[in-house]
């Protein structure tokens, strides 16, 4: 569709941007904070440990200062599990119910709302003792959690996300470091689906609770959402793509909006002897989840074609490549699509594609709650200078705006990231941030914040309400 004149974005569209807890804070065993998953599992070689990542926890007020210098509407953040209940239930830490309160204060001096995701990668190591997300109790663990939130923040928290990427935590749980197999398990993909079930379970349960305390405040999910096109225009092609996009997306959407299993995604799931057990009840609290808005994260479509008769189960290696699934689907490298430094396609009409797809499926208000490019930026006498960013978010918001006129109604924009952090399996190296920080993957030096091309640019997208987006 190639339209005569574009409409605007609208007038309280929330410009921001977005950080997780264990990837950007640091003072990772600080104050009370107790362990996550992430702060006892093995990093990948060649990358840091997450004690310092970006120092935010020390840096918070000179970032929101950044942020506010740019002209955030809104700031994208997640509240660690493990700072508020360092041991996942019981005793909470006080240093830790302060800290959020001095972060989500520093954001409403400027204006700023806050946008804030109560699960990002981080489940406390201790109810990862006792089985994680496979264990029931880890459901109530999570009301537990959300409760504490909304009753010290809601009186200041519009703006509230569920999960980051759960179906990232399913489909690449391993590679995240998120994904806890009891030892005598025969069955991986049946432990991961009833994880996920028992993460749906605490979602809906997590929003009706939100709506019930908080009556004027909104919340909704927050998934890696990939539009899957089929490699060819063969009719089984066209079955792949549906299969992929059922796996990789509708199942987490259809089951946060309507609360129930997307049909394929369970027929996947009863091929591999992976259904779910459901509980006394279960069918009625997904039903009652009711989501305001949908955040989802987004950086590239995926491709799949349908595999051969004798093609075998494949891992799959990022949030990217769908890998091989025998009878189901099969990653294809897209061949008319640019790549980043580190491999991932890009896509910018895909992002179109993706937001037609999921308004028409869903007529739910969307704010996007990851957009990004990873980089090897460079410092260089006190400038960073990263056209290819500037040309990458150029591109997105422009199919925005397209989609915004295809009828789509968008919330807001949050870009990966506010300010460099550790990426998840790449380290420091693989640079996301408007505000460059200075440290390298094991020098972490003083961790000086500097603006980068990018922040200047995007301060006048944010200015001119998305009409300038020249350099």
């Amino acid at each position: 569709m190639i339209h005569k004149k574009l409409k605007p974005f609208p007038k309280d569209f929330l410009w921001g941007a977005s950080t997780s807890a264990y990837q950007v804070e640091g003072a990772n065993l600080t104050d009370g904070k107790g362990p996550s998953c992430q702060d006892v599992k093995k990093v990948p070689e060649g990358t840091s440990e997450l004690d310092v990542c970006a120092d935010q926890y020390h840096h918070y007020k000179e970032d929101i200062a950044l942020m506010a210098e740019m002209g955030f509407k809104t700031y994208r953040f997640s509240i660690s599990w493990s700072r508020l209940l360092p041991k996942g239930t019981g005793e909470v830490n006080p240093l830790g119910i302060e800290y959020y309160n001095n972060l989500i204060n520093e954001c409403l001096k400027y204006n700023i709302e806050p946008l804030v995701t109560m699960y990002h990668f981080d489940i406390p190591a201790a109810l990862d003792e006792i089985g994680g997300w496979g264990n029931r109790k880890v459901i109530d663990c999570f009301v537990e959690f959300a409760k504490l939130m909304f009753e010290n923040y809601g009186d200041r928290v519009k703006y509230w996300l569920t999960i980051n990427e759960q179906n990232m935590l399913t489909l690449v749980g391993p590679l995240i470091g998120t994904f806890n197999a009891p030892k005598d398990c025969t069955n991986v993909t049946k432990e991961l689906y009833q994880q996920n079930h028992h993460m749906l379970v605490a979602q809906a349960k997590a929003m009706a609770l939100c709506h019930e305390m908080l009556p004027n405040a909104k919340i909704g999910p927050a998934p890696n959402i990939s539009l899957v096109y089929p490699a060819s225009c063969k009719p089984e092609d066209m079955l792949a793509a549906q299969n992929f996009n059922a796996v990789r997306n509708w199942l987490y959407l259809d089951m946060a909006v309507y609360g129930v299993y997307n049909n394929l995604a369970w027929a996947y799931m009863e091929e591999h002897d992976a259904v779910p057990v459901f509980a006394p009840g279960d069918e009625e609290i997904l039903k009652s989840g009711h989501p305001d808005f949908i955040g989802f994260n987004y950086y590239n479509t995926s491709t799949v074609e349908f595999p051969g008769a004798d093609e075998k189960d494949g891992t799959q290696n990022d949030q990217q490549n769908g890998g091989v699934e025998a009878g189901f689907f099969k990653g294809f490298a897209n061949p008319n699509l640019p790549r980043t430094e580190f491999g991932w396609e890009i896509d910018p009409q895909g992002f179109r594609a993706t937001i037609r797809e999921m308004y028409s499926r869903y007529r739910l208000p969307m704010i996007i709650t990851e957009n990004g490019l990873g980089a090897y930026d460079k410092l260089e006498d006190g400038k960073i200078h990263d056209p290819y960013r500037i040309e990458y978010l150029r591109k997105h918001i422009e199919q925005m705006q397209l989609a915004i006129t295809d009828g789509a109604e968008m919330m807001g924009y949050c870009p990966w990231s506010a300010i460099d952090l550790i990426s998840t399996h790449e380290g420091m190296v693989k640079r996301y941030g408007f505000i460059y920080v200075d440290r390298e993957e094991f020098d972490v030096k003083n961790c000086d914040r500097y603006r980068k091309d990018s922040f200047f640019w995007y301060k006048k997208v944010i200015e001119s309400n998305g009409e300038d987006l020249t350099d």
